[in-house]
């Protein structure tokens, strides 16, 4: 097993390893020390059943059942389907899934450690564009860049986070779904809980306001901080394949799912989501 970097400040691709049978506990390890290093891995060339992607994901921890519920596997919850693709009229999953900046589950008083998710089918390439790319964003490398003072004011801060921040994504909900996520606060700035590093936790998907700031000073510190989280210098884009497995951490990273690809270009995903701790 090799781990193959693909870009400065995150992500690496794990070279021979098969993701459909029970990795030993040395394998585990690196993979497991690798990501908690690199923020973003990437598995080609897999070919996994629904049994074969939990087993793995709990490797990790918990896993996580997402509050929309109805495009989860009837078989297997622990899975959420993201998909354009429609059967009898319905959507067989989400299908604006990430479509702006974020890290999954900041909205939760308890975010998730990661997200891995494999892609069945994806967007036909054309000659020289591939179509669904998803990009990556270090939040370490991000904090990193901040001079002291600012690392120091922004270490007092607090932030609001929620799921209803998004119209689209509230007319979606039940009254039950909506009672099930109440806005969150968390610190500006996160410590991840495995390596101790400090990363930029603000996001422009669930965060809605820093606490204690007139609304104009929120409002304005916030895109400050998502358009530093957001530069290119910081970033690796991916080009999927069917078969690949991509896991993300989710205090260290941010992401985007480019929605370039109309509705016959048809994309179907699987994910995990392991839970984490709490916000420190």
């Amino acid at each position: 097993m090799l781990f193959k970097q693909l870009a400065v400040p995150l992500a690496s691709e794990v070279v021979d390893v098969d993701l459909s049978r029970s990795l030993d506990d040395d394998s585990f390890k690196a993979i497991d020390e690798a990501f908690n290093d690199r923020g973003v891995l990437v598995f080609r060339g897999q070919q996994i059943t629904p049994e074969q992607h939990i087993r793995f994901s709990r490797r990790f921890g918990e896993l996580e059942i997402h509050v929309l519920k109805q495009y989860l596997l009837a078989d297997a919850p622990e899975i959420l389907v993201i998909s354009n693709m429609m059967k009898d009229g319905k959507p067989v999953g989400i299908a604006d899934a990430g479509q702006q900046w974020h890290t999954d589950l900041s909205y939760v008083e308890k975010p998730s450690r990661c997200s891995i998710l494999y892609a069945k089918e994806i967007p036909a390439p054309g000659r020289d564009q591939t179509y669904g790319d998803t990009c990556f964003v270090s939040t370490e490398a991000a904090y990193d860049s901040l001079d002291p003072d600012m690392k120091a004011y922004l270490g007092t801060l607090q932030a609001k986070h929620s799921y209803l921040k998004r119209p689209h994504i509230r007319k979606k909900l039940s009254e039950e779904q909506k009672q099930a996520v109440p806005d969150v606060i968390h610190p500006v700035i996160r410590t991840h809980p495995v390596t101790g590093r400090k990363c930029v936790y603000v996001n422009e998907s669930f965060t809605t306001e820093i606490i204690g700031l007139k609304p104009d000073e929120s409002d304005a510190l916030i895109r400050q901080l998502c358009a530093l989280c957001e530069s290119e210098r910081f970033m690796y884009r991916h080009k999927w394949r069917v078969g690949d497995i991509l896991m993300w951490d989710n205090c260290s990273t941010q992401h985007l799912a480019v929605a370039d690809y109309g509705p016959d270009q048809h994309r179907l995903m699987n994910r995990t989501t392991v839970a984490g701790p709490a916000v420190f």
